[in-house]
């Protein structure tokens, strides 16, 4: 029988060698200084190794000589470069974990087990797309960070801010609805099938909408878009278009406009605590707006804003909900 394959072969495998110096080692080749190292390192998420344990590489030395160049040169400050790290440190995590998670099914046999040689193929599998990943993930990088410097930019020219991160922008939730008494029917797989298909073809129509997802928490998704139109094209299209790919039961959407706080990835503020309320407040398959996005939608003649109740949210006060809509769609009952 083959055996399981040794986590430190894998290792050596995706990192170009073993493991062969201890951290006092590592730092004093990396020419860095013992604190910033520690920082640095705890940053990326990775957990903190014994003095003497012989736990790092070749590529881990370049890694913190580069880290430590780029901070010598005086680009950034200590804190900016760990600010770097824990950002790529956390999106890097979640890409692993989304990119193991994808191998182990391709290694599961026909009832759905993991055999010993299909962990061996698994491994192989690996090694043999890291280079063309390697392209690829540099690729996609460059060109989100032309997309993210240009929205950035247009930001800085249109607004009277002085801010550079904070800016008026549309902030869009959307939920599956009954999502609690949904995991409790299916399996572990039927679930994990549920919320990647939410997840994909929600992303796919933000992104074809001119929008941009921020972050996804299984049965939800957080989205922005620069326009109110834009805004109100997502969120129209989600709360019939998930449904249709994928067998879920409705989905609802709040949207908001107005000035966020754009940091590290994420959007914090009045408004985006508003588009959460406005989505718990919806019925499942509407949209409800608040009166900001109402107002500017007002004269969009393919679109239809509708007042309805208006609601108390805790923390925000009194909130006035419109139903969006289509001018061609049948009228739901009000709120």
């Amino acid at each position: 029988m083959p055996s399981r394959p040794d986590p430190t072969e894998i290792e050596a495998a995706l990192l170009g060698g073993e493991a062969r110096y201890t951290r006092a080692e590592a730092v004093r080749l990396a020419g860095a200084s013992p604190e910033f190292s520690g920082r640095v390192w705890r940053a990326l998420g990775f957990a903190t190794r014994d003095e003497d344990a012989i736990a790092f590489t070749d590529s881990d030395v370049e890694a913190l000589r580069v880290a430590t160049r780029l901070l010598e040169s005086g680009i950034v400050d200590d804190d900016a470069a760990i600010r770097l790290a824990r950002a790529m440190g956390q999106t890097m995590t979640r890409l692993a974990e989304w990119q193991t998670s994808i191998l182990s099914t391709m290694s599961r046999g026909p009832e759905g087990e993991v055999g010993e040689d299909r962990l061996d193929s698994l491994v192989g599998i690996a090694e043999g797309v890291l280079p063309d990943v390697e392209v690829l993930l540099l690729h996609i990088w460059r060109r989100q960070l032309a997309a993210s410097a240009a929205r950035r930019i247009a930001f800085m020219e249109s607004t009277e801010s002085a801010a550079p991160t904070y800016f008026p922008l549309a902030v869009g939730f959307a939920d599956l609805v009954s999502f609690t008494t949904l995991s409790r029917e299916l399996d572990e797989v039927g679930l994990a099938e549920v919320v990647e298909g939410f997840e994909s073809t929600a992303t796919d129509i933000v992104a074809s909408g001119g929008g941009r997802v921020v972050k996804t928490l299984g049965d939800e998704i957080l989205y922005v878009a620069n326009t109110a139109k834009q805004a109100a094209e997502i969120a129209l299209r989600l709360s019939v278009g998930v449904t249709t790919h994928i067998d879920v039961p409705d989905v609802r959407v709040g949207v908001a406009y107005g000035p966020v706080l754009a940091l590290l990835g994420d959007v914090f503020g009045t408004t985006v605590n508003r588009s959460s309320r406005l989505t718990s407040f919806a019925r499942p398959g509407t949209v409800l707006i608040d009166e900001t996005l109402a107002e500017l939608l007002k004269d969009e003649e393919s679109l239809q804003v509708e007042p309805v109740r208006p609601r108390h949210a805790h923390g925000l006060g009194k909130l006035q909900p419109y139903v969006l809509r289509r001018t061609f769609e049948p009228v739901r009952p009000p709120n």
